[in-house]
Protein backbone atom coordinates (compact mmCIF):
# COMPACT_ATOMS: atom_id res chain seq x y z
CA UNK A 1 0.00 0.00 0.00
CA UNK A 2 2.81 2.30 0.74
CA UNK A 3 4.31 1.90 -2.72
CA UNK A 4 0.96 2.59 -3.99
CA UNK A 5 0.43 5.88 -2.14
CA UNK A 6 4.04 7.04 -2.70
CA UNK A 7 3.67 6.45 -6.78
CA UNK A 8 0.33 7.94 -6.82
CA UNK A 9 1.75 10.81 -5.34
CA UNK A 10 4.49 11.40 -7.09
CA UNK A 11 2.53 11.39 -10.72
CA UNK A 12 0.16 13.60 -9.11
CA UNK A 13 2.85 16.35 -7.76
CA UNK A 14 1.65 15.79 -4.30
CA UNK A 15 2.83 14.87 -0.73
CA UNK A 16 2.60 10.88 0.05
CA UNK A 17 0.80 10.98 3.58
CA UNK A 18 0.06 8.30 6.26
CA UNK A 19 -2.71 9.21 8.57
CA UNK A 20 -2.19 6.90 11.90
CA UNK A 21 -3.56 6.93 15.32
CA UNK A 22 -2.46 7.17 18.75
CA UNK A 23 -3.40 5.80 20.61
CA UNK A 24 -4.13 2.29 18.86
CA UNK A 25 -7.56 2.12 18.51
CA UNK A 26 -7.55 -1.67 19.83
CA UNK A 27 -6.55 -0.01 23.46
CA UNK A 28 -9.85 2.35 23.05
CA UNK A 29 -12.64 0.17 21.72
CA UNK A 30 -11.62 -3.64 22.54
CA UNK A 31 -11.74 -5.82 25.78
CA UNK A 32 -8.30 -7.08 25.76
CA UNK A 33 -6.69 -3.35 25.71
CA UNK A 34 -4.34 -4.66 28.72
CA UNK A 35 -3.10 -7.83 27.11
CA UNK A 36 -2.91 -6.10 23.96
CA UNK A 37 0.57 -5.11 22.11
CA UNK A 38 2.16 -3.11 19.28
CA UNK A 39 4.53 -4.21 16.58
CA UNK A 40 5.85 -0.35 16.44
CA UNK A 41 6.04 2.31 18.87
CA UNK A 42 5.07 5.79 17.18
CA UNK A 43 8.31 7.02 16.90
CA UNK A 44 9.40 3.21 15.02
CA UNK A 45 6.58 3.94 12.98
CA UNK A 46 7.28 7.09 11.91
CA UNK A 47 11.02 6.25 10.84
CA UNK A 48 9.67 2.98 9.22
CA UNK A 49 7.15 5.13 6.64
CA UNK A 50 9.95 7.90 6.41
CA UNK A 51 12.13 5.14 4.96
CA UNK A 52 9.29 3.91 2.76
CA UNK A 53 9.23 7.35 0.98
CA UNK A 54 6.40 8.13 3.07
CA UNK A 55 6.83 12.34 2.66
CA UNK A 56 5.03 13.09 5.98
CA UNK A 57 2.89 11.46 8.85
CA UNK A 58 0.18 12.71 10.69
CA UNK A 59 -0.88 11.13 14.50
CA UNK A 60 -5.19 11.51 15.01
CA UNK A 61 -5.43 11.47 18.73
CA UNK A 62 -8.36 8.40 18.60
CA UNK A 63 -10.99 8.59 20.83
CA UNK A 64 -14.47 6.56 21.01
CA UNK A 65 -15.83 9.96 19.97
CA UNK A 66 -13.84 10.01 16.54
CA UNK A 67 -14.23 6.15 16.31
CA UNK A 68 -18.00 7.22 15.53
CA UNK A 69 -17.05 9.18 12.66
CA UNK A 70 -18.93 8.03 9.37
CA UNK A 71 -17.06 7.30 6.12
CA UNK A 72 -18.13 10.42 4.56
CA UNK A 73 -17.21 12.59 7.71
CA UNK A 74 -13.82 10.90 8.13
CA UNK A 75 -13.32 11.48 4.84
CA UNK A 76 -14.23 14.92 4.78
CA UNK A 77 -11.90 15.44 7.81
CA UNK A 78 -8.67 14.14 5.58
CA UNK A 79 -9.51 16.59 2.49
CA UNK A 80 -9.93 19.76 5.11
CA UNK A 81 -7.25 19.06 7.24
CA UNK A 82 -4.49 17.32 5.07
CA UNK A 83 -5.84 18.40 1.64
CA UNK A 84 -5.98 15.25 0.93
CA UNK A 85 -7.57 14.26 -2.79
CA UNK A 86 -7.15 10.28 -2.88
CA UNK A 87 -6.93 7.42 -0.99
CA UNK A 88 -5.16 4.33 -1.10
CA UNK A 89 -7.26 1.06 0.24
CA UNK A 90 -6.56 -2.41 0.70
CA UNK A 91 -9.12 -5.13 -0.58
CA UNK A 92 -10.28 -5.61 2.89
CA UNK A 93 -9.93 -1.66 3.79
CA UNK A 94 -13.26 -0.06 5.88
CA UNK A 95 -13.80 3.52 6.43
CA UNK A 96 -15.60 5.27 9.09
CA UNK A 97 -18.17 3.55 11.72
CA UNK A 98 -20.19 2.70 8.69
CA UNK A 99 -17.88 0.34 7.76
CA UNK A 100 -17.82 1.39 4.05
CA UNK A 101 -15.69 -0.52 1.52
CA UNK A 102 -14.98 0.17 -2.22
CA UNK A 103 -14.69 -3.24 -4.60
CA UNK A 104 -14.61 -1.16 -7.90
CA UNK A 105 -12.54 2.01 -8.17
CA UNK A 106 -12.23 4.54 -11.48
CA UNK A 107 -13.55 1.21 -13.43
CA UNK A 108 -10.68 -0.92 -11.48
CA UNK A 109 -11.89 -3.99 -9.36
CA UNK A 110 -10.60 -6.12 -6.57
CA UNK A 111 -9.97 -9.51 -8.36
CA UNK A 112 -9.79 -10.92 -4.40
CA UNK A 113 -12.04 -9.28 -3.04
CA UNK A 114 -14.56 -11.70 -1.30
CA UNK A 115 -18.05 -11.35 -3.05
CA UNK A 116 -19.82 -9.40 -0.05
CA UNK A 117 -18.03 -6.66 -0.98
CA UNK A 118 -19.98 -3.90 -2.51
CA UNK A 119 -19.27 -0.65 -4.11
CA UNK A 120 -19.02 2.43 -1.78
CA UNK A 121 -19.99 5.83 -3.09
CA UNK A 122 -18.89 7.73 -0.39
CA UNK A 123 -15.80 8.91 -2.30
CA UNK A 124 -17.67 10.29 -5.12
CA UNK A 125 -20.04 12.05 -2.51
CA UNK A 126 -16.69 13.47 -1.20
CA UNK A 127 -14.72 14.36 -4.84
CA UNK A 128 -12.17 11.66 -3.43
CA UNK A 129 -10.79 9.00 -5.35
CA UNK A 130 -10.24 5.87 -4.56
CA UNK A 131 -7.50 3.53 -5.43
CA UNK A 132 -7.31 -0.24 -4.67
CA UNK A 133 -4.23 -1.95 -3.40
CA UNK A 134 -3.60 -5.75 -3.18
CA UNK A 135 -2.92 -7.95 -0.08
CA UNK A 136 0.53 -8.97 0.32
CA UNK A 137 0.80 -13.45 0.79
CA UNK A 138 3.57 -15.34 2.37
CA UNK A 139 6.03 -16.39 -0.13
CA UNK A 140 5.97 -19.94 1.32
CA UNK A 141 2.27 -20.05 1.75
CA UNK A 142 0.47 -18.19 -1.13
CA UNK A 143 -3.11 -18.91 0.23
CA UNK A 144 -2.31 -17.03 3.79
CA UNK A 145 -2.40 -13.63 3.87
CA UNK A 146 -0.17 -11.77 6.26
CA UNK A 147 -1.77 -9.89 9.13
CA UNK A 148 -0.81 -7.88 12.20
CA UNK A 149 -2.10 -10.43 14.28
CA UNK A 150 -0.39 -13.49 12.43
CA UNK A 151 2.62 -11.60 13.09
CA UNK A 152 2.23 -11.02 16.33
CA UNK A 153 1.00 -14.36 17.26
CA UNK A 154 4.60 -15.50 15.28
CA UNK A 155 6.64 -13.18 17.34
CA UNK A 156 4.99 -14.69 20.55
CA UNK A 157 6.14 -17.84 19.66
CA UNK A 158 9.41 -16.92 19.32
CA UNK A 159 9.40 -17.53 15.81
CA UNK A 160 11.18 -14.03 14.95
CA UNK A 161 13.18 -15.11 11.38
CA UNK A 162 9.70 -15.81 9.86
CA UNK A 163 8.37 -12.73 11.81
CA UNK A 164 11.28 -10.59 10.02
CA UNK A 165 9.83 -11.95 6.40
CA UNK A 166 6.70 -11.31 6.82
CA UNK A 167 7.71 -7.77 8.46
CA UNK A 168 10.34 -7.09 5.59
CA UNK A 169 12.48 -6.00 7.97
CA UNK A 170 14.19 -7.38 11.39
CA UNK A 171 12.39 -6.61 14.40
CA UNK A 172 13.55 -5.19 17.62
CA UNK A 173 13.49 -3.33 20.91
CA UNK A 174 14.33 -0.16 21.73
CA UNK A 175 14.99 0.89 25.42
CA UNK A 176 17.35 1.88 28.21
CA UNK A 177 20.15 0.04 29.93
CA UNK A 178 19.46 -0.43 33.61
CA UNK A 179 21.03 -1.99 36.79
CA UNK A 180 20.38 -6.14 37.22
CA UNK A 181 22.00 -8.57 39.23
CA UNK A 182 24.99 -8.54 37.93
CA UNK A 183 25.12 -12.37 37.86
CA UNK A 184 26.29 -12.58 34.95
CA UNK A 185 29.51 -11.05 35.22
CA UNK A 186 30.59 -13.67 37.55
CA UNK A 187 30.63 -16.10 34.59
CA UNK A 188 32.30 -14.14 32.18
CA UNK A 189 28.64 -13.49 30.37
CA UNK A 190 27.83 -9.66 31.65
CA UNK A 191 24.41 -8.56 30.28
CA UNK A 192 22.73 -5.00 29.19
CA UNK A 193 19.03 -4.99 31.45
CA UNK A 194 16.80 -3.50 28.83
CA UNK A 195 13.55 -1.15 30.62
CA UNK A 196 11.39 -0.64 27.08
CA UNK A 197 10.81 2.84 26.23
CA UNK A 198 6.86 1.57 24.80
CA UNK A 199 6.07 -0.11 27.66
CA UNK A 200 3.18 -2.04 25.45
CA UNK A 201 5.60 -2.89 22.88
CA UNK A 202 5.41 -6.81 21.92
CA UNK A 203 8.24 -8.89 23.75
CA UNK A 204 9.00 -12.16 21.93
CA UNK A 205 8.44 -15.61 23.61
CA UNK A 206 11.08 -16.67 26.42
CA UNK A 207 14.32 -17.66 24.91
CA UNK A 208 17.86 -17.42 23.78
CA UNK A 209 18.28 -15.42 20.66
CA UNK A 210 20.96 -14.31 18.19
CA UNK A 211 20.41 -10.16 17.94
CA UNK A 212 22.10 -7.07 16.17
CA UNK A 213 22.99 -4.27 18.82
CA UNK A 214 23.29 -0.83 18.47
CA UNK A 215 24.53 1.14 21.07
CA UNK A 216 26.72 3.89 21.24
CA UNK A 217 26.25 4.84 17.75
CA UNK A 218 27.56 1.06 17.07
CA UNK A 219 26.28 -2.40 16.20
CA UNK A 220 27.72 -5.25 17.04
CA UNK A 221 26.33 -9.00 17.30
CA UNK A 222 24.81 -9.67 20.80
CA UNK A 223 22.98 -12.78 22.50
CA UNK A 224 19.29 -12.20 24.30
CA UNK A 225 17.48 -13.93 26.64
CA UNK A 226 13.67 -13.29 27.17
CA UNK A 227 12.35 -14.79 30.19
CA UNK A 228 12.41 -15.30 34.36
CA UNK A 229 16.31 -16.64 34.68
CA UNK A 230 15.05 -19.79 36.33
CA UNK A 231 18.88 -21.40 36.97
CA UNK A 232 19.49 -18.29 39.16
CA UNK A 233 16.12 -17.85 40.96
CA UNK A 234 14.47 -15.30 38.80
CA UNK A 235 10.78 -14.53 39.20
CA UNK A 236 10.50 -11.39 36.50
CA UNK A 237 10.61 -11.43 33.23
CA UNK A 238 13.45 -9.37 31.94
CA UNK A 239 15.47 -8.43 28.68
CA UNK A 240 19.02 -9.26 29.32
CA UNK A 241 21.62 -8.72 26.38
CA UNK A 242 25.10 -10.15 25.96
CA UNK A 243 27.17 -8.28 23.81
CA UNK A 244 30.09 -9.68 22.38
CA UNK A 245 33.44 -8.27 21.95
CA UNK A 246 31.65 -5.73 24.20
CA UNK A 247 33.33 -3.96 27.59
CA UNK A 248 32.18 -0.54 28.00
CA UNK A 249 30.08 1.07 30.83
CA UNK A 250 26.65 1.90 29.00
CA UNK A 251 24.19 1.70 32.20
CA UNK A 252 21.53 4.48 31.50
CA UNK A 253 22.31 4.94 28.08
CA UNK A 254 19.51 4.04 24.96
CA UNK A 255 20.59 0.27 23.04
CA UNK A 256 18.05 -1.08 20.53
CA UNK A 257 18.33 -4.66 19.77
CA UNK A 258 17.17 -6.29 15.90
CA UNK A 259 16.34 -10.18 16.51
CA UNK A 260 18.50 -12.27 13.85
CA UNK A 261 16.81 -15.67 15.16
CA UNK A 262 16.36 -18.10 18.02
CA UNK A 263 19.15 -19.93 19.30
CA UNK A 264 17.21 -22.15 21.77
CA UNK A 265 14.32 -22.61 24.74
CA UNK A 266 15.18 -20.54 28.53
CA UNK A 267 15.77 -23.46 30.70
CA UNK A 268 16.75 -24.04 34.14
CA UNK A 269 20.42 -25.75 34.59
CA UNK A 270 21.48 -27.43 37.42
CA UNK A 271 24.70 -24.98 38.06
CA UNK A 272 26.39 -21.73 37.04
CA UNK A 273 28.95 -24.00 35.96
CA UNK A 274 26.90 -25.94 33.35
CA UNK A 275 24.92 -22.24 32.48
CA UNK A 276 28.39 -20.94 31.65
CA UNK A 277 29.03 -23.71 29.49
CA UNK A 278 25.68 -23.48 27.20
CA UNK A 279 26.45 -19.70 27.08
CA UNK A 280 30.24 -20.64 25.94
CA UNK A 281 28.31 -22.59 23.23
CA UNK A 282 25.25 -20.10 22.23
CA UNK A 283 27.95 -17.38 21.88
CA UNK A 284 29.57 -19.70 19.17
CA UNK A 285 25.97 -19.99 17.11
CA UNK A 286 25.91 -16.69 17.37
CA UNK A 287 29.54 -16.19 15.96
CA UNK A 288 28.18 -18.46 12.99
CA UNK A 289 25.43 -15.93 12.40
CA UNK A 290 27.75 -12.79 11.53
Amino acid sequence: MLETVVSAARERGEEAIVVTFWPHPRTVLQQDAREFRLLTSLEEKKALLGAAGIDRVEVLPFTRQFASLKAEEYLQLLRDRFGASLVVMGYDNRIGSDRKMASEISGESFPSAPPEIIFCDVAQKTNFQLRPSFVTRRTDSPSTAISSSIIRMTLAGGDVASANEMLGYEYGLYGVVVAGNRMGRTIGFPTANMQLYEPLKLVPGNGVYAVEVEVLGRKYLGMTNIGKRPTVGGTNRTIETHILDFEEDIYGLPMRIRFLRRIRDERKFPSLEALQAQLQEDSLRVRGDK
